[in-house]
């Protein structure tokens, strides 16, 4: 069992940085991908970001590809989600969730992930 905490969010105007924090409890984090998800009212909940366990394997959604950057440090229980050059369409409220498998090749489906943050909410304004 993990619990997770995500902080961070916040409002900013169009073209600033935001990090992004997700704090889990327990001792196995070291053993869970980590993943960024985020929704906005009336859509479906879009993959951001993942990292492997040991931080070697990443991926990200076109959409966020060169501006948004997940790291870990396994030592702290966190996991982070540095956004850069937010845009207004970033906004939405962000997830951090655990998976306590390995990075397969449909890590964008949030079925993956058995845990889940609270949620932050990230507005950016224009």
């Amino acid at each position: 069992q993990v619990q997770l905490v995500e902080s961070g969010g916040g409002l900013v105007q169009a073209g600033g940085s935001l990090r992004l924090s997700c704090t889990a409890s327990g001792r196995a984090f070291s053993t869970y991908a980590m993943g960024w998800f985020r929704k906005v009212p009336g859509k479906e909940r879009e993959f951001v970001s993942v990292i492997s366990s040991r931080g070697t394997i990443i991926y990200y959604a076109e959409s966020v590809k060169g501006r948004f950057t997940i790291s870990r440090d396994n030592a702290k229980n966190t996991a982070y989600l540095q956004m850069n050059s937010l845009k207004p369409e970033d906004t939405a409220v962000y997830y951090c969730a655990a998976n306590p498998n390995a990075i397969s090749s449909f890590y964008y489906e949030d079925d993956n992930y058995g845990y889940w943050g609270q949620g932050t909410q990230v507005s950016v304004s224009s």
